[in-house]
């Protein structure tokens, strides 16, 4: 074989090799995870239970059982007691182009009786809980050189200041959402170890850094005797880790999947993530012909759950309307061509208890953004 031939026939399995990879790296669905915290900044510390440990402990254990699974990369912002900047976490995630980045935390109160898990999404919710919850993860920039600088002024002891650094933040809130309902959903599960305390919504900077779909979890109080110590024992993190592995597995296989249901995943141990439906059909949008004009409206809940459009199912809220679209159940509350009206409905949405509710915005039936339907 002459030297031209040489040449073409490497270059030839050169571009094999690189399309292989390219494939490859297409069906891989990465995980960033994130455990808050860690080295000086401990976090909560009550009775010798502290944060940045069972936060560590407990996604090094989701980590593990994610790994036993083909097509999933994932990537750690620290899997020692290291101390990472807020912005560092987020920037780790996107800088590997994840798919979702899972951040784990334990919850704590002055009350000590305060328990069970919290699953949050970026927003800003005027909830004070909530709040309280951002403003306590938030607080940790302050450990940062810098920080005033580094985070444009931002207040960690005011969370509303990052009113104006959130413009993005309903581009992956479906997703999100989707991610953490599953979450609480296997929370749910484990019954009476663990008491399940819904999605919610706050601004949480390093939720409001990453750039795809994205979740806190609040996994439990630390400073709740009983539940401290679920959270402290190796079988107490065991449970919670799986619970959330497999949300995410869930989730992969809904979003990222060839449809089969577990075909793809390795499962170490029982599955309790939500049973996927057959994708076989295409789903129907439950949705009037949408009328001209721009309108407004509250979006209550995404949900991968269909639930019967009557009051007593959406805490005795009347004129709640569904669609179905990429995979989730919407659910959205009243519908006003007036922007104060509009405001008035989300403030009794979130009276009722939809603290992650929100408004969004159409014209002539194609959604815009909420500064525009206001121009």
């Amino acid at each position: 074989m002459n030297i031209y031939n040489k040449t073409k026939l490497i270059f030839i399995l050169f571009l094999n090799i690189m399309s292989f990879c390219a494939y490859s790296q297409s069906n891989v669905f990465k995980v960033t995870l994130d455990a808050g915290h860690g080295d000086h900044d401990f976090g909560a510390v009550y009775s010798g239970r502290i944060e940045k440990n069972i936060a560590l402990a407990i996604v090094l254990k989701v980590g593990k059982i994610l790994e036993l699974n083909p097509n999933v990369d994932v990537i750690y912002t620290r899997k020692t007691d290291v101390f990472i900047d807020l912005a560092e976490r987020a920037n780790i995630a996107n800088r590997a182009n994840s798919n979702i980045f899972v951040s784990i935390h334990c919850n704590a109160n002055k009350n000590t009786a305060a328990d069970g898990t919290e699953t949050y999404v970026m927003g800003l919710s005027k909830t004070s809980s909530n709040l309280e919850a951002a403003k306590k993860e938030n607080s940790v920039i302050t450990l940062e050189k810098d920080y005033k600088r580094k985070y444009e002024g931002y207040d960690p002891n005011s969370p509303e200041s990052m009113v104006g650094l959130t413009l993005m933040q309903e581009e992956y809130l479906d997703n999100s959402i989707s991610l953490a309902d599953k979450i609480e959903a296997n929370f749910d599960k484990l019954g009476k170890k663990l008491r399940h305390g819904g999605v919610k919504q706050a601004p949480f900077m390093v939720l409001h850094k990453a750039y795809m779909p994205r979740v806190l979890v609040e996994t439990g109080f630390v400073s709740n005797p009983t539940e401290g110590d679920l959270l402290n024992s190796e079988a107490g993190q065991n449970d919670i880790a799986e619970a959330i592995a497999q949300a995410i597995l869930s989730y992969k296989r809904e979003y990222f999947g060839n449809g089969n249901s577990d075909a793809d995943d390795v499962k170490p141990v029982k599955d309790t993530s939500t049973p996927v439906k057959p994708k076989t059909t295409v789903p129907v949008t439950v949705v009037k012909t949408a009328p001209k004009g721009t309108f407004f409206k509250v979006q209550l809940i995404a949900s991968i759950k269909k639930t019967p459009l009557e009051p007593k199912n959406f805490k005795g809220l009347k004129n709640v309307t569904m669609i179905y679209e990429n995979n989730i159940y919407k659910y959205f509350y009243q519908e006003t061509t007036d922007y104060e009206s509009a405001k008035k409905y989300l403030q009794e949405a979130k009276s009722k208890g939809y603290g992650a509710s929100f408004l969004v915005a159409t014209k002539d039936g194609e959604k815009i953004s909420i500064q525009d339907a206001v121009k």
